[in-house]
């Protein structure tokens, strides 16, 4: 119940002041108007109330009421979010043609076919599932028990069609309904932590083969202007294996998230052959949006993705921007007039950064299911620069770094993630995995490739003062290898139907092949074969090979390679 007893006392954009509320907390959600707009309760001092708004703030005047609700911000958790596309506190958009816009009606009440999966008069724990709902005909939506509840199942619903204001259950007294409640700055509970320890498959044969991330884990996806952060990352929403993907669309331009949500719909998803959007929540908070919306976003986001982690599925969080996150936090810090750290950011930011990040991992939830949420996020460092608080902090908290090469980028290599600064500090625990299950050259694979990337940067300067021909023969060779990975293995067309994406299967053959022909050209060379020779064999169909053949079929890849080795062997 709301307590109409406060006064707005002073407006300053996103910013409100409020006196005459009593026994308010930090991070209670007030009601500020006569149109109840949203706010959070930041500072509390001498009986002034510091609040948030996460609304349009124009039209509210000094002497407006406030009202206390009683509780934290907060997101209704149920069936009908997938497919849905909302605001960061998850209020549900209207989005027609280029326009997103707050739906000025709330959708409509929907039913539900309900299929109880609980005995009445056994106990039952949080997490337990009472019933599910086969929501979309992708995911079946598990209702469980709610955190902090617990007790004798009293009664269930019967299976059937059921609306979705109705209740579902009672436990110990405490009725059950489709839908409940979550404070988004509150990590959901789960029973433990898992290690990270199954790779999450993008599909994106640079990330897979050199710096792949484990269900669970995080990844930070830093890059100017212009070097491919969103279409990297729509890849990894459209390809990788995750069951559920949470995409938080923070602070970037209205234009952009438009052709994102009008795109979406289209994809057909490979699992099902259905819409992608059967199994895609969408967060869209644009730059034209009130900017302190933007900062509750990746909290909205990480929740939801929590929520459907808890019945047992892999997730995955893609916020684009982090950068347009952390200037909300800027934004309001000059506004109520804290101190200023590094480029006038807010001292908390590194430990927002950190609170974030930290809920991305593997579980196993609270009915004993195994679950996970990923979090990747994009970082638009000004004008480049790497140094920048954003990104600095950022890279100390997350698992990989797939940083994007501005160099890469204009010669029209895509995705651009070079191999100078990206790392991967899952990497040894997921070759494990891969020599447990089938691929025990994994790791030496990726350790070759690596080295030889990183030898032909070093010669490649070297080339520049003194000529490639003046090289010995075996770092010429080097030169020519490394060009013919980044060729045939990490360049990727978007827009090809066999390229878009590439399975497992195919990345180790393609890259196999590569390393291959780059062993033999070094024994040539070592049996007296004149570079030169070697150097004008036509190597192409390597190239080709990627695009030539379905995402999970090899055998392109492996008729290049033997191709490429006759034509080497007849120079001996």
């Amino acid at each position: 119940m709301t307590r109409p007893t406060g006064t707005v006392v002073r407006v300053n954009g996103p910013v409100v002041e409020v006196e005459g509320l009593s026994g308010v907390a930090s991070a209670e959600l007030l009601e500020l108007g006569d149109q109840r707009l949203p706010g959070e309760a930041v500072t509390i001092r001498d009986g002034v109330i510091t609040a948030q708004v996460y609304a349009y703030t124009g039209g509210l005047s000094v002497g407006a009421p406030a009202y206390a609700l009683g509780r934290p911000l907060s997101v209704g958790l149920g069936p009908g979010l997938l497919g849905g596309v909302f605001d960061g506190t998850m209020k549900r958009l209207d989005v027609a043609g280029d326009f997103i816009g707050i739906s000025p009606v709330e959708p409509m009440a929907r039913t539900w076919t309900f299929a109880p999966r609980a005995t009445v008069g056994r106990d039952v724990q949080p997490g337990d599932v009472l019933g599910a709902v086969q929501e979309t005909a992708a995911i079946e939506h598990r209702l469980t028990v709610p955190p902090h509840v617990a007790g004798r199942l009293e009664w269930i619903a019967g299976a059937g069609p059921h609306d979705s204001a109705d209740q579902l259950a009672r436990i110990g007294g405490v009725e059950v309904g489709f839908t409940s409640f979550w404070p988004v700055r509150r990590p959901r509970p789960a029973r433990r932590r898992l290690p990270g320890s199954i790779p999450l498959v993008t599909g994106q044969r640079v990330l897979d083969l050199l710096y792949p991330i484990a269900k669970g884990s995080s990844a930070c996806v830093p890059g100017g202007f212009g070097t491919g952060k969103t279409m990297l990352l729509q890849q990894i929403a459209k390809w990788s294996d995750a069951d559920v993907i949470v995409y938080v669309g923070c602070g970037e331009r209205g234009n952009e998230m438009a052709d994102v949500l009008e795109e979406l719909p289209r994809l057909t998803d490979p699992r099902t052959g259905r819409q992608l959007m059967d199994r895609t929540i969408v967060i869209a908070n644009t730059s034209n949006m009130p900017v302190m919306a933007r900062e509750a976003s990746i909290y909205s986001g990480v929740t939801v993705a929590e929520y459907f982690r808890d019945m047992g599925y892999h997730t995955i969080v893609i916020a684009d921007s982090t950068s347009r996150w952390a200037e909300s936090l800027r934004e309001f810090a000059s506004r109520t007039g804290q101190l200023p750290a590094e480029e006038g950011y807010p001292a908390t930011l590194s430990s927002a950064l950190a609170a974030f990040y930290e809920r991305a991992g593997a579980v196993e939830t609270m009915s004993g299911a195994q679950g996970s949420v990923t979090v990747i996020g994009a970082v638009s460092p000004p004008g480049g620069d790497v140094t920048e608080p954003v990104t600095a902090h950022t890279r100390r908290f997350v698992r990989s770094l797939w940083s994007l090469d501005r160099d890469l980028a204009y010669a029209r290599h895509y995705p651009a993630v070079g191999w100078v600064d990206s790392f991967s500090r899952d990497a040894e625990r997921l070759a494990s995995w891969q020599v447990a299950h089938g691929d025990p050259l994994w790791g030496g694979r990726r350790e070759a490739v690596l080295g030889l990337l990183t030898d032909a940067d070093r010669l490649r300067s070297m080339a520049e003062l003194v000529g490639a021909s003046a090289l010995p023969d075996r770092e010429r060779v080097v030169l020519r290898s490394a060009d013919l990975v980044r060729s045939a293995v990490l360049q990727q067309n978007a827009l090809s139907p066999n390229d878009a994406f590439c399975d497992p299967r195919k990345q180790a053959a393609l890259l196999d092949a590569v390393l291959q022909v780059h062993q033999r050209c070094l024994e040539l060379v070592r049996a007296g074969v004149p570079v030169s020779l070697i150097e004008e064999v036509d190597m192409s169909s390597l190239s080709r090979a990627k695009d030539a053949d379905a995402p999970a079929e090899t055998a392109a890849a492996d008729r290049a390679r033997e191709e490429v080795l006759a034509r080497l062997e007849a120079l001996r």
